[in-house]
């Protein structure tokens, strides 16, 4: 398991029409504040808190498998343009499991990133693929 702690600066947070919004500052839009979009936004702030480039992250990255359509919620990439990390968030309440890092491993297929993380904003999973196979990681890569 992988120790995260969000970084203590405020999220843009704003009430409008009776709902809350955060503002995503990947794609610079407001959005409703749900518990899966708390987690995920503070993700995206941990990144750029490492060093992460705000230029190079994607979020809600929608990707082909097969026929169907699917959205990665944060897919990182190198400079080169080419996948380094997906992370998969769930709100806090939801459990990781195997059917979490099945999602991840999907996504995988057509990303084909060296890093795959599942988080819950309380608890991160990280594994690394290396020669074919996935490693568990106890450690939060640092960008290239």
């Amino acid at each position: 398991m992988i120790k995260i702690e969000f970084p203590k600066q405020q999220l843009n947070i704003r009430q409008r029409s009776g709902t809350h919004e955060i503002f995503d500052i990947v794609r610079k839009k407001w959005l409703q504040l749900s518990p899966e979009e708390w987690v995920r936004q503070n993700m995206i702030q941990y990144l750029v808190l490492k060093k992460y480039p705000v230029s190079l992250i994607a979020v809600e990255k929608e990707i082909k498998l097969g026929e169907l359509s699917k959205r990665c919620d944060v897919v990182v990439y190198t400079r080169n343009a080419s996948p380094f990390m997906i992370i998969e968030c769930k709100e806090m309440k939801v459990s990781l499991s195997e059917k979490t890092l099945e999602q991840i491993l999907r996504y995988h297929i057509t990303l084909q990133a060296p890093y795959l993380l599942i988080t819950n904003g309380s608890y991160c999973f990280g594994f690394q693929k290396k020669e074919k196979q996935f490693f568990e990681i106890d450690y939060f890569p640092d960008y290239e």
